[in-house]
This record gives C-alpha cells, structure tokens and sequence, in this order.
C-alpha cells in the first residue's frame, strides 16, 4: 500500500514531539534498582538491629514495595568496623545500604585508621532511637535498682555486665555506671544483643543494658527482671520501672536506629531509599513494632539526619573521652 506524503510527514512530526517530551524536565523515569539489593546489617543475629533489619526486609517483600529484594547480610566484626569497610568499598554504592546503631558513631571515633567518614554516608531514614534499660536475673534476688547499687557495689569487679561489642553503646553505660555510682563493674563484650540477652537468661553474667526488643522473651518469660531505664521518661512496655533521672542522675541516651546508603550513592539512588524507607516507616507493621519494642522518635533523613549525625558523633567523642577508650 502506498504511504503519502502527508502521512509520512504527520508521523515524522508526532516522532518529533514524543522526543521532545522525552526530554523534557521532569519526564524521565525515576531510579529503580536493577538488582538485588545488599542490605548490610552492621550487628550479629538475634540483636535489635538484626531484627529490625529483617522485618523492614518482610515489610518491604510482604507489601511489594520495592522492585528488587533486599538481601540482609549481618557485618558484626570489629564493632561494626566490618559493615563500615563493607558499605564504603561497595562496587555498587546504588545498591547497597546498612543498618547502622550507634556504632557509626563509636567505632570511627575509635578506629580512625579505617578512614571512615560517617558524613559521606547517604542519610537515607533514622527510622527510630532505641532504648535500654539494666536488667538482672530473677535469681539474683535484686528487685531494685538500690539492691542493684549495693550488690555490684559490694562484689566490685567480680560483678559482670555483658554487652554488644566493645566501647559502644552497652559499654558507655556500663562506664556511666561505674563512675557515677563508685562500682567497678566488669564488662564482657558479646557480638550481639541477643546473644547478650541469652547469657543473662542462663546466669552466665550478672546484668545487662539490652535494648527491650533483645530482651522482651525473656522478661515475659519471667527470667529476667528490669531495674532502671536510660530514658528520660517512663516507657509505656514498663510503667513500673523508674528512670534513672527519678535516682537521681539527668542521664538518658539512646541508639539510632538508621538506613544510611554507601559513600558514593547516587542523589537518584538516595532519594528512591528514602521514598521507600518512608513507606517502611509509616506502615502498620512498622508502626505496631515501634509500638511493642518501645522505640520513640520521628522519622528523619536527609539534612535533617546528617545535623543529627553530627551531634551524636560530638556526645560520643566527649563519651569515650571521658572512658579514655580515645584522646
């Protein structure tokens, strides 16, 4: 059939204007990831940023939220020093990202030979603060914190504290004790949180500083009981137990609970995590999770979390300063 010459100048035309619109601002299609993605989590398995890892990967696959899988690998070595080395010398810092605690924070600190700059991290979602509270045995008999005081006072460094990794966040604790209130705790670094929470439910150690989400099964258990919490209110899981701030010390402290992207992410990249992560914070799921594990905090990212960044990194300088863990 012949084509006229009409015809073949109206198609050139509309080929002329589809190009057009194509290059328009604002048409192009958004970044979305083009293969799995690498979700490293910068703690061991069973802790609370093992498990929050893990339902963010549920929420995202059980929601279809995400074009590609997250797939969760647990980076605990060094104190997280592992993770960091993984995420910065990503291959594809677009599709990479990490769980991070407040390791990001201590362990560059405390390692600047790793030559990482927690800045250069793409600020994709803090997505809550955890809390902590001391925790001991019901064997022990000690139903409050001034029993507490008295024991580990009296069994000096034969009282042991276990904790996740070394001068992070249980430790700092550990040594906010022990300064404040003249004992001489033993602390004993874990790789995890839920290993922590296991080797107090077994009487290995004597106390622990577990986040709630580590510890909540062995406390509906029943083995374990909760003396104090570093909050500066009560938190609603337990309304019975005091603050530290109700003893007599204005002390609270919490642990980020954050999505950050790989140096070297793309801004396409970023903002496609944090559009997700969003949609990962205001599900139900997550919702009821803050809920049940008593987290607090609103979702913050971008600037906003890189403000944040920066003066957490400055708490935690003065932190290890004071424990001499740097100078």
């Amino acid at each position: 059939m012949a084509i006229s010459r009409r015809h073949i100048l109206g198609l050139a035309g509309a080929l002329s204007i589809g190009a057009l619109v194509a290059g328009l601002p604002g048409t192009a299609a958004a970044w979305e990831p083009t293969k799995p993605i690498d979700f490293i989590i910068m703690a061991g398995k069973g802790g609370g940023a093992d498990k929050m890892a893990r339902l963010m990967q549920a929420i995202v696959e059980s929601e279809k939220m995400a074009s590609k899988p997250l797939v969760p690998v647990n980076k605990s070595g060094g104190s997280g020093a592992e993770a960091l080395i993984a995420a910065k010398g990503a291959n594809d810092p677009d599709h990479t990202i990490m769980v991070t605690l407040n390791s990001f924070f201590t362990t560059p600190l405390r390692q600047p030979k790793l030559g990482i700059d927690i800045m250069t991290f793409a600020p994709v979602g803090r997505m809550a603060e955890d809390t902590f509270l001391l925790w001991v045995h019901k064997d022990s008999g000690i139903k409050t914190f001034e029993e507490f005081l008295a024991k580990a006072k009296a069994d000096g460094n034969k009282w042991v504290m276990g904790g996740t990794g070394k001068a992070q966040e249980d430790e700092l604790l550990t040594e906010f004790l022990n300064n404040n209130f003249g004992l001489s705790i033993k602390y004993v670094p874990y790789k995890g949180g839920g290993t922590v929470a296991k080797q107090l439910a077994g009487k290995h150690i004597n106390s622990s500083v577990n986040n709630p989400s580590e510890a909540l099964g062995f406390y509906e258990s029943g083995d374990v009981v909760p003396l104090v919490s570093f909050t500066a209110e009560r938190l609603p899981l337990f309304p019975d137990v005091p603050t530290l701030k109700e003893k007599g010390k204005d002390f609270s402290y919490g642990m980020q609970r954050a999505v950050v992207g790989a140096p070297g992410m793309s801004a396409d990249a970023e903002k496609y995590f944090q559009d997700l992560f969003a949609k990962v914070y205001n599900s139900a799921k997550w919702q009821k999770y803050r809920k049940d594990k008593s987290l607090f905090g609103d979702l913050m990212a971008g600037d906003a979390l890189k403000a944040y960044w920066q003066e957490q990194r400055e708490r935690h300088r003065k932190m290890l300063t004071e424990m001499g863990a740097i100078k």
